[in-house]
């Protein structure tokens, strides 16, 4: 039996994070910065993170405390109740954040802008297009994903299918849990985020000989950093222009922890369509 998205949702939206972050360090001078665990929140992959934390540090001439919370919707809670102060969120996420507590979009990467949804199976898999996928077993990532639920389901929805009646569908909570269900047979195929598909690829997390991709959605607007909306119009430009000023040529080892190649700003009314689909689908 799957599970509910209505029962997932009703959680989300209980506040039921409201507290689920501690204020990260004493000192009034430290920044918290949060990110989304679209690729697994773990120490190592805290510690992985390091030379980002280093160049912020460098960047604002600030204190800078990296935070990976344990889900989606607890980087939304603590946007809104203090305990970060910045965040990387996915357009959904976003979306709910901006509603509930009016953060502040500030930069995202180019590849945002026009990012998809991969559909993945195993290599040897008869699954050729989203029909196929009736009455079989399905992984979407975290319930508040944009790349790893939201725009999925849209697009199996457009393809007749109901996820609800025709699937037999669980959620493992990340881009990278969803990869490995699929490439250990546990679930016929799941969708996710494209650039923590290339990366589990590039990097060797991923067997390239188990997996493929069978579908890719149109694109749509995804990540953006934002920040909470009572902080220093000051911070805010400080923060932004540390990642408007990263390149390739000087900041590779960066980009590539933030799986992008350059930024620009990010504008509040670009994610409408978005908003749109996401109203519809009752995933805000």
């Amino acid at each position: 039996m799957h599970s509910s998205r209505k029962s997932f949702f009703a959680l989300a939206g209980a506040g039921a994070f409201a507290a689920a972050l501690p204020r990260a360090a004493s000192a009034a001078d430290t920044i918290r910065v949060g990110m989304i665990p679209d690729a697994g929140a773990t120490q190592v992959s805290i510690d992985e993170k390091a030379p980002l934390r280093e160049f912020l540090a460098r960047h604002m001439q600030r204190l800078v405390d990296l935070i990976i919370p344990t889900n989606y919707n607890a980087t939304v809670e603590a946007l809104g109740n203090g305990s970060l102060d910045f965040a990387y969120l996915g357009g959904l996420t976003y979306l709910q954040a901006h509603a509930r507590y009016g953060v502040i979009p500030l930069v995202q990467r180019v590849s945002d802008r026009a990012f998809h949804s991969l559909f993945i199976t195993q290599t040897d898999s008869p699954l050729k297009a989203l029909a196929d996928l009736k009455g079989k077993t399905f992984a979407f990532g975290d319930v508040n994903s944009t790349s790893g639920h939201l725009m999925p389901y849209a697009a199996l929805q457009a393809a007749g299918i109901d996820a609800d009646a025709d699937l037999k569908f669980r959620y493992t909570g990340s881009h990278p849990a969803t990869l490995k269900a699929v490439e250990a047979g546990t679930v016929a195929a799941g969708a996710m985020d494209e650039s923590v598909y290339a990366s589990m690829m590039a990097s060797g997390q991923a067997d390239k000989n188990k997996i493929r991709v069978f579908y890719r959605t149109p694109p749509f607007l995804d990540y953006v950093w934002v920040a909470r909306k009572d902080l220093a119009p000051s911070e805010q430009f400080a923060f932004a222009t540390s990642f408007l000023a990263l390149t390739e040529a000087k900041n590779k080892p960066i980009l590539d922890i933030l799986r992008g190649t350059k930024f620009v700003r990010a504008n509040d009314g670009e994610y409408n369509e978005l908003r749109r689909i996401a109203t519809k689908l009752k995933m805000l």
